[in-house]
């Protein structure tokens, strides 16, 4: 492993923090990820929380285990397993040494992330200032500066649109009509049509506004709030891929790989 010295930490492991994972992977970095009891990730055959339930999953080649003890941690990364560790605040840093920390958990606001986290801290998307609670933020929003390093400011203000496929935007995300717990009808990868019923939010029915494949679901038996990002249909299709991590991820993956280059060659 060409920088087995610079663990790095990411906090959350939903689809796009696992696009940053495989980045950081394939170059030689050991990998971590901290993750909920119950993760929220939708697209769930390229996450690698999934290893939270399922024990292990393999993403594009990248293996990801969840470990229960943090003392096993840094021992995992450094066989280029990526360790999935509940742990919804950042470990203790005297038993869990690390060079960079990533908050990928996209909540578009900092709730408890800072400069003392870690020598290199990155965050994705909206939410945080470089330079304040933060070294670098990555910009997640579609479009020509998706990647983007800003080592000063922030990155662009959440629209609340998702971006667009084949020019389906808001129909093809499923949210919770209710709060209740989630038990589907499909499964990801099944096609489906237009007002066919997904699955259940408590009593409520879910409802697909588009034809088209099933890109991502929450798990079963899932705890959710209104309004909650539950699922993800994609219009292609037979042209969908369930099986490897999108393009934005790869895209802000190769973001937080410069920010992380880019330090070790000014010397950390």
């Amino acid at each position: 492993m060409l920088f087995e010295d610079h663990l790095c930490l990411l906090r959350g492991g939903g689809d796009l923090a696992t696009g940053v994972a495989l980045r950081l992977h394939r170059c030689g970095f050991p990998v971590a990820v901290c993750e909920l009891e119950n993760p929220l990730a939708v697209r769930r055959t390229v996450a690698v929380s999934t290893a939270v339930a399922a024990g292990e999953v393999t993403v594009e080649g990248m293996s990801a285990r969840r470990v229960d003890d943090i003392n096993d941690v840094a021992t995992v990364a450094a066989t280029g397993v990526v360790p999935v560790l509940v742990s919804p605040q950042l470990p203790d840093l005297g038993k869990f040494p690390r060079s960079v920390v990533v908050d990928a958990r996209l909540m578009k606001l900092n709730t408890d992330t800072t400069l003392e986290d870690a020598p290199l801290v990155v965050a994705l998307g909206p939410g945080y200032t470089a330079g304040m609670d933060c070294h670098v933020v990555v910009e997640t929003l579609r479009g020509p500066r998706i990647g983007r390093v800003i080592t000063t400011g922030t990155a662009s203000p959440d629209t609340g649109v998702p971006g667009e496929v084949e020019g389906q935007s808001t129909k093809r995300v499923v949210r919770a009509p209710v709060d209740g717990l989630v038990i589907w009808n499909h499964r990801i990868g099944d096609r489906v049509e237009v007002g066919d019923v997904l699955g259940h939010v408590g009593a409520q029915p879910v409802v697909s506004d588009l034809t088209g494949m099933v890109r991502g679901l929450v798990a079963d038996g899932t705890s959710v709030r209104l309004g909650t990002k539950v699922g993800d249909v994609d219009p292609r299709g037979s042209r969908a891929t369930i099986e490897e991590v999108s393009d934005k991820a790869l895209a802000v993956g190769g973001g937080v790989l410069e920010a992380v280059l880019s330090w070790l060659d000014h010397g950390q």
